[in-house]
């Protein structure tokens, strides 16, 4: 059922359900913010939060006929808003906003995502939910092999002369934070590439860590399915199994694959790599398009498809197309849905070297994704994305400033509770009129946007909104605290805690547990291990897992093991 109001079509929950399983493209957009997000939203609604929705969504949505269907938390969804857009629902003004970027074809879920609970469908906490689902449907389908802490500290101890090497496979970033003591951040996205000049002799057992689950698994399964000859583990539960079994965390470790490789590894090893890649992509069906096919993509205009360059952030800051969007191969399975927002879109890969591409392709596949590899000769020929609107022109702040000026932090919240502009107000674009209106400000009250580098894109489109408003007298302060200070305006250094209901940028289901919290850790990974029994038919039958899979064959590895 649906019907429209002012021009926007509502329709109800079970329409939307038909929809996900009708055989059609679409894009189920969450656009509430990250910590509303993540404690409760459909299975595959993808993450848009309207702070960043202009900038996010010409990536996500390539096509621009494509049906959209978005999702709030249901407030006021049929309202009329009295003031541009002060009480109109975060979905409303969403739809609004892509309308203005072209996108035609779009619904709003009426009732949002209590609607859906009523109709008795699931709500998921977390992030990356259908990636995570896929990693333990991994798990079981392959029977991927695992290594407890307790076992890998025992063999760590015991083993004497025997080769032993700990691999994490996140990014850099997140191996800096915390790792496994000893561990060598290898990105999933690179195993294939640089394993054999890595992991050493051919008597060397492989484990792959993260900081849960996924990444662990589909690591050492990764290894597994291109018939590296060595012993390969998953470490149970990561990072958070090690501190939860007691044992102490690294921090701040700068250890890196490309660090310990020789200059260059030799074209034999490559060969071999790039041989064994391409077998795996060719047992999972996946194949080269021509130019041919590659423009037939491109100019099919009922489907859509993804230009990704999944290689490493360096590599294509180096030569990446304009055209491809970049998603390095690990994070890329692990998130798919921050990179492919249309359910049943086509992925079109890219790596210059012919290894990490296929090794990719064959788990996008399983996820359930069309997913087909291009040379980078035939990539140029790729039609540009398209494009974010001009950003709105808006005046730098005056100093001194006005003293009866309204200033809006526009930061994250955990920049703002260690130190902010004096008297300053935190809020984010979907709270920003509501701020305003706590502060008793009116059209007339000069408003200065505070906001850093990394938060000035999010923060223009916070000046758009007042100028539809009727706000005329806006400037902006986009440099951060420090030349907040040295303008001679004052600060506040010190700490404070904004209210727990008020942070919705910030997911605490999911970063408690980087912090120390073991309660927050163990949680997540109950939930993690969960996610399959939540699960019903229509939302699992989206994969592919093992279809023309290479079973595991490990005897001796899985008994010293201890299983």
């Amino acid at each position: 059922m649906s019907f429209t109001s002012d021009a926007i079509r509502f329709i109800d929950a079970l329409t939307l359900r038909n929809w996900l399983n009708d055989g059609d493209e679409i894009a189920l957009l969450d656009v509430r913010e990250p910590g509303r997000f993540g404690e409760g939203h459909p299975f595959f609604a993808i993450p848009l939060p309207y702070s960043r929705l202009e900038l996010g969504a010409p990536h996500l949505l390539p096509r621009k006929s494509v049906r959209i269907a978005l999702v709030d938390d249901g407030a006021h969804g049929t309202e009329d808003a009295d003031d541009g857009f002060g009480h109109a629902s975060i979905a409303r003004r969403a739809a609004t906003r892509l309308r203005e970027l072209g996108y035609g074809d779009i619904a709003i879920l009426d009732g949002g995502v209590e609607a859906w609970r009523e109709a008795g469908y699931t709500l998921f906490r977390g992030v990356n939910v259908p990636s995570k689902t896929f990693g333990e449907l991994v798990e079981h389908a392959y029977g991927t092999p695992r290594i407890s802490p307790a076992q890998l500290q025992r063999w760590r101890i015991e083993r004497g002369g025997c080769p032993l090497a700990l691999i994490d496979g996140r990014t850099r970033d997140e191996h800096r934070k915390m790792a496994i003591p000893g561990s060598v951040c290898v990105p999933n996205g690179e195993l294939a590439a640089w394993i054999d000049a890595f992991a050493g002799a051919p008597d060397t057992t492989l484990v792959i860590h993260c900081a849960g689950r996924t990444r662990s698994i589909i690591g050492a399964q990764t290894l597994i399915n291109l018939g590296i000859r060595r012993e390969v583990f998953a470490l149970e539960n990561g990072t958070q199994g090690w501190a939860l079994a007691g044992f102490a965390l690294e921090h701040g470790s700068t250890r890196s694959y490309a660090d310990v490789l020789s200059p260059g590894p030799g074209g034999l090893e490559r060969k071999d790599a790039r041989s064994r890649a391409q077998a795996l992509a060719e047992r999972f069906g996946v194949r080269t398009l021509d130019e041919a096919a590659v423009l037939e993509w491109r100019d099919d205009p009922r489907r859509t498809t993804y230009l990704l360059d999944i290689r490493t952030p360096e590599e294509f800051a180096r030569d990446g197309l304009p055209t491809a969007t970049h998603a390095p191969g690990g994070q890329l399975i692990q998130a798919s849905d921050q990179t492919v927002a249309v359910r049943r879109a086509r992925l079109l890969l890219i790596d210059y070297d012919g290894i990490r591409a296929p090794v990719v392709a064959h788990w996008l596949v399983q996820l359930g994704f069309e997913t087909a590899l291009v040379d980078a000769a035939t990539a140029t020929r790729w039609h540009s994305l398209n494009h974010a609107p001009t950003s709105p022109a808006i005046s730098p702040f005056p100093a001194p400033l006005v003293s009866n000026a309204v200033v809006l932090d526009l930061r994250p919240s955990v920049a703002h509770q260690e130190g902010r502009p004096a008297g300053s107000h935190w809020t984010i674009r979907p709270r920003v009129f509501e701020t305003l209106r706590q502060a008793h400000a009116d059209r007339e009250t000069p408003v200065v946007l505070f906001a850093d580098r990394a938060s000035r894109d999010a923060a223009l489109l916070v000046a758009g909104d007042l100028r539809d408003a009727g706000f005329e007298n806006v400037t902006s302060a986009f440099d951060g605290l420090d030349a907040w200070e040295r303008a001679g305006l004052p600060v506040e250094r010190f700490a404070i805690v904004l209210p727990r209901e008020a942070r919705i940028d910030y997911l605490f289901f999911v970063h408690d547990r980087h912090d120390g919290n073991l309660d927050a850790a163990r949680a997540y990974l109950e939930w993690e291990t969960g996610l399959i029994a939540q699960c019903e038919p229509d939302e699992l039958s989206v994969f592919r897992i093992g279809h023309a899979a290479v079973r595991n064959d490990q005897p001796e590895a899985e008994a010293r093991a201890g299983k």
